[in-house]
């Protein structure tokens, strides 16, 4: 088994950075803060910027987005259960390792986070920069899934937003959602629910490995056949 997490909303909280850094966005061009916030997480900045101003250079307001969310990391936080989950999955299967991060953040921007956050980054990520559909697309998690060398249905997602989710299911891997930052009923593409990350634990399968976790009792998303 593979596993694919998103990065904002799963490893690290940096909800403060996003909605300042997209509210000064939308102020300078004349758009909805409060619209632009909704519209922009979990998705790519640059499909959110083409969204809300098509009429400007995406990759100049990439930019400004961009340099404005490094250089934010005020209230940023590790989420809980997320270090201990990670220490104990197995590095690599024949070369390859067990998980990856795929995020809807630009490389320079999710390595700073996990940095901040002192989140133990993968050599290789997959990113914004990495593939030319973002979340709700599939192409997100298939490239994590191909990466990591096993088929999708043998790779388990953990997402927080609906977009992610969506991008999950329709890879084919089963998807955990977490319930963190966005409301239960959002969240109907996702496998299973759970608060976050805490007390899920890891359990080798002859050379594979299986995740235990307990549901919510109150599961709006549909359990994986």
């Amino acid at each position: 088994m593979g596993v694919l997490f998103d990065m904002d909303g799963i490893l690290v909280s940096s909800l403060g950075s996003v909605e300042r850094s997209w509210t000064m966005w939308a102020e300078l061009r004349g758009v909805d803060p409060e619209r632009t916030c909704k519209i922009a997480h979990g998705r790519r900045a640059i499909d959110t910027i083409a969204m809300l101003r098509p009429d400007l250079d995406p990759e100049v307001e990439l930019k400004i987005i961009e340099d404005r969310e490094v250089e934010d990391n005020e209230d940023l936080t590790v989420l809980p259960g997320v270090l201990n989950l990670l220490a104990a999955l197995p590095p690599t299967k024949q070369g390859l390792p067990r998980w990856t991060v795929v995020t809807s953040a630009t490389e320079r921007l999710a390595r700073a986070r996990m940095a901040a956050g002192g989140v133990p980054a993968p050599e290789r990520l997959v990113t914004a920069d990495f593939v030319t559909r973002g979340k709700p697309h599939p192409e997100p998690f298939l490239a994590g899934a191909a990466m990591l060398g096993f088929a999708p249905e043998e790779c388990v997602v953990f997402e927080d937003s609906s977009s992610g989710a969506k991008a999950g299911r329709a890879a084919g891997c089963t998807v955990v959602a977490t319930t963190f930052s966005h409301p239960v009923e959002t969240l109907d593409a996702a496998h299973y629910l759970v608060t976050d990350l805490t007390g899920i634990t890891v359990e080798s399968v002859g050379d594979g490995i299986a995740l235990n976790l307990i549901p919510l009792a109150d599961q709006t998303a549909k359990p994986t056949s």
